[in-house]
């Protein structure tokens, strides 16, 4: 079968087919960078960056543009209250720009770390007035907008297919709009194209209805309209943007090109804590560095990023993941059994005979690849295409170990490297190409001497059946983080 995902306009798992062969363009709602990445943002954008990678994975050049919003994300999410940017440079006395700055290197660090493959394109909502200054006019032109006091409103009732998404109607919408909607709206439902700045407003720029800034909803329109075209293959962003930041980008956006604006609209599902999401207005995230770290009263110990992108992977990413520090500890224990198998595989390589590879790894080989393309096919299901790779680590461990007389040839292990790093490493993102340990060669050559002569100790108080001795430097050596594996051929080591 093709790859079917399930797309929130439809409601269906849909067969993808791009809009031109070969190619799919993919815009994703990146972060507004006012604080420093959570777990929250870390289940959206591993998510994403998996589809960008199998898409790869299957021969589609991809295009993938993830905006930087840096102005104009108001503190309600609608069109009142202060600009999350400038709010935050207040409390941090940081110019907002300045702030915006450090705060993106922030995530693009913390996503770095959990081997999310830089977009294509990253453009700053900051660095596009003059575009969407361009997409309001039109729309005014066309008389989708009005303008209030400096103020340009999108009418709503013009656009008939307005709730298309979220499967709202205008009745409901206002029914249950906020008694202190702005008097300047023609009706509640109306959204900002563009708001009027009052001369203390840090961040404006001038326009044609006077000096304002863009709404927050305009950005992704503009974005993706300049980078991938008026219709777009793939829209994604969290479930609680789905309404009503995507809503009112395609009702602008088809407003003013009269085309589709997205043809699979894809939505992740957020991280929960107790039960309630996870999120800066809430107070009770975990941002990634304190995760790395282990600096959170609800963390046990530190946490390996590749642990934490396969803490999100167990979950489908349309399902809510609740976090745990259990769940956490046991990605890492998963992870560490994935690495120790790969590191293992490939320590054997170097030992092996030569030979080709066996019919049996042929075939094993082929029938677990045609599982994880299957699962990754029914809508990016992570969670079974990685016990496929659970299923080829026992496999590994069984022939890493095996001292039979027919000897596992070169050929073979090499294929189930390979297979690691297509698969787990290439698609999921949890195998590396390489294992290197921190510190300069020197350094690194010199711990290793003493690792092994630990270790030649070890053994030799094991021959003299001096057990305690041989449990104390056990010990001593996991206490810096290295763990120690006997096997029939001799003890091996590894970082924990």
């Amino acid at each position: 079968m093709g790859l079917n995902l399930y797309n929130s306009l439809t409601r269906n798992k849909d067969d993808f087919e791009p809009l031109e062969e070969g190619r799919v363009g993919m815009y994703v709602c990146g972060p507004t960078v006012y604080g420093h990445a959570h777990l929250g943002h870390a289940k959206s954008y591993v998510s994403f960056d998996i589809l960008a990678r199998y898409l790869r994975y299957l021969g589609y050049n991809v295009t993938y543009v993830q905006n930087i919003t840096d102005v104009g994300h108001l503190t309600d999410d609608a069109d009142e209250g202060d600009d999350k940017i400038v709010e935050a440079a207040k409390k941090e006395k940081k110019h907002p720009m300045a702030l915006a700055e450090y705060y993106t290197r922030s995530f693009f660090e913390d996503m770095d770390k959990l081997n999310c493959v830089r977009p294509d394109i990253s453009p700053r909502a900051s660095g596009h007035i003059t575009e969407q200054i361009d997409l309001v006019r039109t729309l005014v032109e066309k008389g989708y907008a009005y303008e209030v006091n400096g103020s340009v409103y999108f009418e709503v009732a013009k656009f008939a297919e307005y709730g298309k998404l979220s499967g709202r109607n205008i009745e409901e919408m206002q029914a249950g709009a906020r008694v202190d909607v702005s008097p300047e709206k023609k009706a509640p439902a109306d959204f900002a194209l563009w708001k009027k700045a009052e001369p203390n407003h840090i961040m404006q720029w001038p326009s044609p209805w006077g000096m304002g800034y863009p709404g927050w909803h305009l950005e992704c329109s503009v974005m993706s309209m300049k980078y991938l075209g008026a219709t777009i293959d793939i829209h994604g962003g969290g479930l609680e943007n789905q309404f009503p930041h995507h809503e009112c980008e395609i009702a602008q956006s088809e407003a003013a090109n009269g085309v589709q604006f997205v043809k699979y609209w894809l939505h992740n599902n957020m991280v929960t804590v107790d039960g309630q999401k996870m999120g800066k207005s809430l107070n009770n995230f975990i941002t990634l560095k304190q995760a790395f770290s282990g600096a959170h009263e609800r963390l046990t110990r530190s946490y390996d990023p590749p642990a934490i992108r396969q803490l999100i992977l167990n979950s489908h990413y349309r399902s809510p993941l609740d976090f745990s520090d259990a769940a956490l500890f046991a990605a890492q224990s998963g992870y560490e059994k994935i690495t120790a198998a790969v590191k293992a595989v490939r320590k054997k390589i170097e030992k092996a005979p030569d030979g080709d590879v066996s019919e049996v790894t042929v075939r094993y080989l082929d029938e677990y690849r045609e599982k994880f393309e299957f699962a990754m096919n029914d809508d990016l299901n992570t969670s079974v295409a990685l016990s496929v790779i659970f299923r080829l680590v026992s496999i590994t461990n069984e022939l890493v170990d095996y001292q039979g007389s027919d000897p596992v040839t070169k050929g073979t292990l090499s294929a189930i490297d390979d297979f690691f790093t297509e698969l787990g490493g290439g698609v999921l993102g949890i195998v590396k190409e390489k294992y290197t340990q921190q510190g300069t060669s020197d350094d690194m050559q010199r711990c290793e001497l003493a690792i092994e002569g630990f270790i030649e100790l070890r053994n030799e108080a094991r021959r003299e059946k001096n057990f305690p001795l041989s449990d104390k430097i056990r010990g001593i050596l996991g206490s810096v983080g290295i763990v120690l594996e006997d096997k029939p051929d001799g003890t091996e080591w590894r970082w924990k």
